[in-house]
């Protein structure tokens, strides 16, 4: 199996869509919004799916298209909550690299706005800073490379993703 991908992980608002194109374009490798792969194959927006499934419905949605992504010379965003999946994030791995985006607490709160519009899945009296702590270690776990990116330009996390590659 290839593993000439590069995979985005990291909190909602961590910019993993907008550097991702930006990335993709600089190494000319094709970019895949993971969540836009789970819409197109759902017919359904993803709170619409979150609604319809529940957190932990959607999750085993998020895994299970994940884990099959099939994809060579891409630059794969994910959603924030595929860290939660087991099979999805081995499945990444051995497809690519997985880059973690790095983002303090403070500015993924500046930077998200309407949780359900983004389709955040937090669960029942769960806080987005239980959220934020809750994920942090499951990102690190999984990530080949860490990019810090707090108050760094998006061609500045570019170029550092790039230097790598």
């Amino acid at each position: 199996m290839s593993k000439d991908n590069i995979v985005l992980t990291g909190m909602p608002g961590a910019g993993k869509s907008t550097v991702g194109v930006v990335l993709a374009k600089r190494l000319g490798y094709r970019f895949v919004d993971s969540d836009l792969v789970i819409q197109e194959q759902y017919g359904k927006l993803l709170h619409e799916l979150i609604e319809e499934h529940g957190v932990e419905g959607f999750w085993k949605i998020e895994n299970d298209v994940n884990a099959s992504l099939n994809r060579h010379r891409s630059v794969i965003a994910t959603g924030g909550s595929v860290i939660y999946g087991r099979e999805a994030m081995e499945h990444l791995r051995e497809i690519g690299t997985v880059v973690y985006l790095k983002l303090p607490y403070g500015e993924v709160v500046e930077r998200l706005g309407d949780l359900n519009a983004r389709g955040v899945t937090l669960r029942e009296g769960q806080t987005l800073r239980d959220l934020y702590e809750e994920r942090i270690p499951l990102y690190e776990k999984y990530a080949h490379m860490v990019i810090d990116c707090h108050e760094k330009l998006l061609r500045e996390i570019v170029q550092e993703a790039a230097a790598a590659f």
